[in-house]
């Protein structure tokens, strides 16, 4: 099962938010590569909730419920969006310091590409996270 990582500004759609609405569409992603990794995702699919900017941490875990579908947001068709639930909150959230401190991490694309706001994240990166976030 591959697993993501999907970033937002906690100003804009929280964690918070999420667990209140349940799910909801993961839309307004407008960079290419981002994009086909949307495009990859499929139902059942994990990721982790990433509050970006100001708090710069993982702090919870969604699965994907709707695969890649057009964004009515998008006027121009190019892009689209999914679907995600929020599953459960990390015991501890993960900050991007904590990551970077981990050698076994400094591979992953919020390391090396902090601007991509849906990146893969392979299994073991996942489970070490995980155990970071008191999951394991």
């Amino acid at each position: 099962m591959p697993y993501w990582l999907i970033k937002t500004e906690p100003s804009t759609w929280s964690w918070t938010d999420q667990v209140t609405k349940k799910t909801t569409c993961w839309d307004g992603v407008r960079n290419y590569q981002a994009a086909n990794n949307l495009k990859a995702m499929q139902t059942g699919d994990m990721c982790f909730f990433y509050h970006s900017v100001r708090d710069r941490q993982i702090v919870g875990i969604v699965e994907v419920t709707r695969t890649y579908h057009p964004d009515p947001s998008d006027e121009t068709g190019r892009f689209g969006m999914v679907e995600v639930a929020a599953v459960k909150p990390l015991k501890k959230p993960v900050s991007l310091d904590d990551i970077k401190l981990e050698p076994r991490l400094t591979h992953l694309a919020l390391v090396r590409q902090s601007r991509l706001s849906v990146m893969p994240i392979d299994e073991t990166a996942w489970n070490l996270i995980l155990q970071m976030g008191g999951e394991g």
